[in-house]
């Protein structure tokens, strides 16, 4: 029986010694799949929130109700220079399907391609790395590096996303609207410990932004920008020494050295040809 890494999500076992070329195969289906579907979804689609009810315009909007879209923008530009967002993308990737504006545009699209071009890149990681064994399961050590809740509460906050996302807390339980409002969401929510910050759905609500984001870097500045991103502005926050959650430890090594390979934490993300 082989060693598992441990039980955090149902999920099928994929052996490395099984799935050789499944990550190649996989980074072309995403990219593919990714272009057509920002082609073919309609830009003003109405959202739903999580229970399946559209927000209305005049609900109220905690911590990030002043964010205009140049705000928006200008936030973006200056956390991944030397990017420059479009207006329209910087607003669809920060606006969370429960805010009142996500009736003229939210990230869940973008979340969407995000998410799969996020695993499209771990799995290649994984699957050139000196330390992959045989006993080593790709999906189980992808479902603990790169879930949505992991990105919403270690790499969110080093984006400072909590300061502009738009969003709409599903409740508030002991929180007061007006004191969520006068605040930053995630200063509020951090005194009241992370059991809070869950039960409002912050740390879902800010991952599905960090998946946005890629997939917006993605759709706009394509795959080579993406996949800088991904080895020098997300991946060093996901190693966590010691703990169950983040990428598995004895991949950390390697994960350091392709981060300096590409110039480190701030390496360049565009480089020229």
């Amino acid at each position: 029986m082989s060693k598992r890494l441990g039980h955090v999500l149902p999920v099928h076992r994929l052996r490395a010694s099984q799935c050789r070329r499944a990550p190649s195969l996989i980074c072309q289906k995403v990219q593919a799949r990714a272009f057509s579907d920002v082609q073919q979804h309609s830009s003003n689609t109405p959202a739903s929130g999580s229970h399946g009810f559209v927000q209305p315009r005049g609900a109220a909007s905690p911590g990030t109700a002043s964010a205009s879209i140049e705000e928006l923008e200008e936030h973006l530009n200056e956390l991944f220079p030397p990017l420059k967002f479009p207006p329209d993308l910087a607003a669809r990737i920060l606006t969370h399907s429960s805010h009142p504006e996500a009736v003229q545009r939210h990230n869940a699209r973008l979340s969407f391609i995000g998410r799969r071009v996020l695993q499209s890149y771990l799995l290649l990681f994984l699957h050139g790395s000196p330390a992959l064994q045989p006993v080593h399961e790709y999906e189980l050590i992808a479902a603990r590096a790169i879930n949505t809740y992991m990105l919403g509460e270690f790499v969110a906050p080093h984006w400072e996303l909590g300061r502009v996302l738009r969003w709409t807390p599903v409740h508030t339980g002991p929180l007061s609207m007006a004191a969520v409002q006068r605040e930053n969401v995630r200063d509020v929510l951090g005194r009241l410990g992370s059991e809070a910050s869950r039960s409002v759905g912050m740390y879902k609500v800010h991952g599905t932004a960090v998946e946005a984001v890629v997939g917006g870097v993605f759709h706009q500045f394509g795959g080579s920008v993406a996949h800088r991103l991904f080895h020098t502005r997300m991946l060093p926050h996901l190693l966590l020494p010691g703990r169950s959650e983040g990428l598995h430890d004895v991949f950390h090594e390697h994960a350091l050295q392709v981060c300096q390979q590409m110039g480190g934490p701030n390496g360049a993300l565009v480089v020229p040809s």
